[in-house]
């Protein structure tokens, strides 16, 4: 099976396509567990893994940084309800910011199951919480999802 790396910066969600940014979001999603699971089953030559987590690890922070500094602030802004989730998300976002620090410094098979652990649980709670309201809010709503 060929390994999926990160290769440059892309953004995922034209402004045209914004009615479907939940969906955008769950697509992000998949390629960031993707990603991972290639790290993880050792499909990275190991001479390359400390680069490739790197990597990851830079576009996972490039998501929750944008999603925190746009998605989120328009997401409240149109639903305060979800305010408190938004919260948890936030705070979810630090502690896998402090795991992505373990992974860059140390890309071990335990850290890489532990940050695993972590983003599917966050992935999970943030599609589940967020998909529908995302893909409510009109089209003039400038919004990106980033992964790079």
């Amino acid at each position: 099976m060929e390994a999926r790396y990160l290769t440059g910066p892309f953004v995922m969600t034209p402004p045209s396509r914004l009615s479907a940014l939940g969906n955008q979001l769950i697509d992000i999603h998949i390629r960031l567990r993707e990603q991972l699971a290639d790290l993880r089953d050792g499909r990275v030559p190991a001479a390359d893994l400390r680069v490739h987590c790197a990597a990851f690890c830079t576009a996972v922070t490039r998501h929750h940084t944008a999603e925190d500094a746009d998605v989120f602030a328009t997401l409240a802004a149109e639903y305060p309800e979800l305010t408190p989730v938004l919260d948890e998300l936030r705070a979810d976002h630090r502690i896998v910011a402090d795991a992505l620090v373990r992974v860059r410094e140390s890309p071990s098979p335990q850290e890489l199951d532990t940050l695993a652990a972590l983003l599917e649980t966050h992935f999970t709670y943030e599609e589940r919480k967020l998909v529908d309201a995302l893909n409510r809010l009109t089209s003039d709503k400038d919004v990106e999802l980033q992964l790079d």
